[in-house]
């Protein structure tokens, strides 16, 4: 009779639960159980047979189990070693080594497709013993190795928690912006912004890489007037490999956002709402992108010198850090 309604792991558990109460013997807690109560019944008054009786197991079988308390094992002794093709093993290899992340599945195919008359089946015992011999790395180790939203990164770290910046410099957001200014084509855009001093600096790309956004790196150091300290970015991957390293050879701390957390970049998020909105949709912009940066730097230097801003009370950036400047000119003279 099949019950319809139950989860998996109830008939399950139910068809394993089957198999131990039909071979109870199997088991060395039972035999020690059996001799147990065997012993006890002895102790009682009864003779061998009778106890034997009274236990439910003959006498000669309580006698072995007394020599050998744990059942046999009935694996063979000698066991049929597994002979692949020395092409196919190679070829698997190199596949999980391309794709680290896919099963038999999907690799089976691939080796069929290569040449190699192999079911999925073989392929995965052949995943298991590279596994074990070390060849190649399971998936699980994988995915720790990366990390659960990336790759592994040498330079960057996890932005602290209630980690704010104090000071221009300290910790700079950047982002990207994806806009059509011409209608033909999409660009993206690396924006920084800085929380404190409100200064913000941008540069076109035709695709968001990471040789790309070492490059904004260049003109960011070069086109804010304060030295910069930290960098905060989510975790896209044009904030990886060259950028990281980039940041790093200038003596620049790169923190990484957590997941989901993009309050996080709120300062650089309305920035962009800025460049969107008050230069991509009030000018003609040119369609090559030389031509297109030099129009972004014009209004960069807009935004930071004469575009008044509400969070500053009305100066402009530069008005603003002008004044922490002397502010902190004439602490410092004091006596």
């Amino acid at each position: 009779m099949q019950v319809f309604g139950l989860r998996r792991q109830v008939y399950q558990a139910a068809r394993l639960a089957s198999r131990l109460a039909a071979r109870p013997q199997d088991s060395a807690a039972a035999r020690r159980d059996a001799l147990r109560r065997w012993r006890g019944a002895r102790a009682a008054g009864l003779s061998a047979v009778q106890a034997a009786a009274a236990v439910g197991v003959p006498l000669s079988t309580l006698y072995r189990w007394v020599q050998q308390p744990a059942p046999r094992s009935r694996a063979p002794r000698r066991r049929r070693q597994p002979r692949w093709p020395s092409a196919v093993v190679r070829a698997l290899e190199r596949l999980r080594r391309d794709f680290p992340m896919w099963g038999k599945a999907k690799l089976g195919p691939l080796l069929r497709a290569e040449g190699h008359p192999v079911s999925d089946s073989t392929v995965g015992r052949i995943l298991n013993a590279l596994i074990a011999r070390g060849v190649v790395d399971p998936v699980p180790q994988v995915r720790r190795q990366r990390g659960r939203h990336g790759p592994r990164r040498r330079h960057a770290l996890r932005l602290p928690k209630g980690f704010k910046a104090k000071a221009p410099g300290a910790l700079v957001q950047v982002d990207t912006l994806t806009v059509n200014p011409t209608g033909e084509r999409t660009i993206k855009q690396f924006t920084a912004y800085d929380p404190v001093a409100r200064f913000t600096a941008a540069r076109a790309c035709r695709r968001a890489t990471s040789q790309a956004a070492a490059g904004f790196l260049d003109h960011l150091v070069e086109a804010f007037p304060f030295p910069i300290e930290a960098i905060q970015v989510d975790g896209g991957s044009e904030f990886m490999a060259a950028f990281e390293t980039a940041c790093a050879a200038k003596g620049i701390r790169l923190f990484v956002l957590p997941p989901k957390s993009p309050e996080l970049n709120g300062a650089v998020e309305r920035a962009n709402g800025a460049w969107r909105y008050e230069f991509y949709a009030c000018y003609d912009l040119p369609h090559q992108l030389p031509d297109l940066n030099r129009q972004i730097d014009s209004f960069a230097h807009l935004y930071n010198h004469y575009r008044p801003h509400g969070a500053l009370r009305g100066l402009t950036p530069a008005a603003y850090l002008h004044s922490l400047t002397a502010q902190q000119t004439s602490l410092s003279q004091s006596p």
